[in-house]
């Protein structure tokens, strides 16, 4: 009977994130509070236990990449590079929008991809408006490409994060895993993108020049961005050596962004700014619901089904996990969904006999979240972002707009991947 209720309880908290029906942060601390008055969630459970409470881990990594991002966009590095795309493609709209899909993609997995567009998606608007250009197909090849290269690493993309902690993977181990995929994918993107809008790319510049467009005012403080790339390189190189200097990810990135702060004399009004508080909670409400959900043996039964299932069967499990993660993930926000499979792949993973990270059903999973984001507009943050930032500049872009080229661009996405998970963990 407690299992029947806080299965009702996560399934009407999930269907009001999914519909976005109310705000995503009440709905998700709604399901808290009604798992709380079942007995099933209390202080320990929720802040103390590894295995249904928050994942602290995570909450701390996202935090300090906040922070680290909230001073950097005080130097106009962002604005920066959207000028220089723009300057750098003379003015050809199938350059310009090439350039600054790499620069999204690149930008995206150093940082996480919702920030990213954040940042970008305004300076977009504003480069777009003056070449005269039209702003969808830019702001929509902007998201695919975020999404795509937040898959490169550990921060680049919120289910990584969810999935390397839980799952004990390294900031190296996905530069191994992923960020291979993820460079071709990239490369596939930028040219069948150009196909999707080839018409809209015909369009000629007709209010400025590129030559107008002069990046170096962008930056507003020199010294503070010189001190901001020193900082943001040793953060990088620390996280590829985390394991070696036995920090977590969560630790490195919380040094990082004290010593950007105390460094560039950063006001806390002006770092605390750009902290998505309601990102952090909604996290924190997350864990805990699917924590409710571990408590009465519920994913329990279901990662020993799937195990029974397709534990003896690894590419059968491998291609479920990124397509099913994929089709599942394009009508749902990707985070909810993960975290509450990340601990049914768990059970597939030690069902298989394989724990060490070269395991393929991890690297499955991750990728069909992290690539389903594009299926549709709300299927990933960035996505509802970008669609917010374009209403609200009067340039909105419909969610049948947007789906039907995100269709085409997520299954050219995963046929890639499916190639490369075949091709590298089961044929060479």
């Amino acid at each position: 009977m407690i299992a029947a209720a806080a299965i009702g309880v996560f399934l009407v908290a999930y269907a009001f994130i999914a519909t976005e029906r109310i705000d995503r942060v009440a709905a998700a601390l709604g399901g808290v509070a009604a798992m709380t008055l079942l007995g099933l969630v209390d202080a320990d459970s929720a802040f103390f236990d590894h295995d249904t409470g928050v994942d602290w881990n995570v909450v701390f990594l996202l935090f300090g990449m906040m922070v680290i991002v909230g001073v950097l966009k005080q130097t106009g590095l962002f604005e920066y590079l959207a000028l220089w795309a723009a300057r750098a493609s003379r003015g050809r709209p199938a350059r310009l929008m090439a350039l600054l899909m790499v620069v999204t993609a690149a930008a995206s997995a150093l940082l996480d991809n919702v920030t990213t567009v954040l940042l970008v998606a305004p300076v977009t608007l504003s480069v777009c408006a003056r070449l005269g250009l039209p702003t969808t197909p830019y702001l929509v090849t902007l998201v695919f490409a975020s999404n795509v290269g937040g898959t490169a690493t550990l921060i680049g993309d919120p289910p990584n994060i969810i999935i390397a902690s839980r799952a004990g993977l390294s900031f190296n181990d996905f530069l191994v895993h992923t960020l291979p995929v993820t460079v071709v994918i990239v490369a596939v993107l930028v040219v069948l993108c150009r196909f999707l809008y080839r018409r809209e790319l015909r369009v000629e510049p007709t209010v400025a020049t590129p030559e107008d467009l002069d990046p170096a005012t962008a930056i507003r403080d020199p010294r503070r961005l010189a001190v901001c790339l020193v900082v943001l390189a040793l953060v990088m190189v620390a996280f590829g050596l985390h394991t070696v200097l036995h920090l977590d990810p969560s630790i490195v990135a919380m040094m990082g962004a004290g010593a950007m702060v105390l460094l560039t004399r950063t006001t806390s009004e002006e770092f605390l700014e750009e902290v998505e508080w309601g990102t952090l909670v909604f996290f924190m409400a997350l864990f805990v619901l699917v924590g409710g959900l571990v408590q009465v043996g519920v994913i329990g039964a279901i990662g020993e089904a799937a195990a029974s299932a397709l534990g003896d069967r690894p590419l059968l499990a491998s291609t479920t996990l990124l397509f099913g993660s994929a089709v599942v993930g394009g009508f749902v926000d990707n985070i909810p969904y993960t975290a509450a499979t990340v601990p049914i792949v768990q059970d597939l993973v030690a069902a298989s006999g394989d724990t060490s990270s070269g395991n393929p059903l991890w690297w499955a999973f991750a990728l069909g979240a992290d690539l389903g984001g594009n299926t549709t507009a709300v299927a990933a943050g960035a996505n509802v972002v970008v669609l917010g930032i374009a209403h609200s500049a009067g340039r909105p872009i419909t969610f049948w707009e947007f789906t039907k080229k995100g269709l085409v661009v997520t299954f050219v996405s995963l046929t890639v991947a499916w190639l490369y998970v075949w091709l590298r963990y089961f044929v060479f």
